[in-house]
């Protein structure tokens, strides 16, 4: 059998934790931010934690 390979899109968009769980960057942040309040811009900067729902697909693209 040969290997499963990985989305490629979804390794560029998703990394999973040490722990298992995976995160991803906030959408809505990457142009268009002149509208936006510096409040909303620096509530969508960083990354956050994939819903645990989403988790199992996600792990299934990434192949873990």
């Amino acid at each position: 059998m040969p290997k499963i390979k990985t989305n490629r899109a979804a390794a560029k968009r998703f990394r999973c934790t040490g722990k298992g769980h995976c995160k991803h960057r906030s959408a809505f942040r990457n142009h268009i931010l002149t509208k936006k309040n510096s409040k909303r811009k620096s509530q969508l900067a960083g990354s956050r934690l994939v819903h645990e729902r989403d988790e199992k697909a996600i792990k299934r693209l990434l192949n873990q």
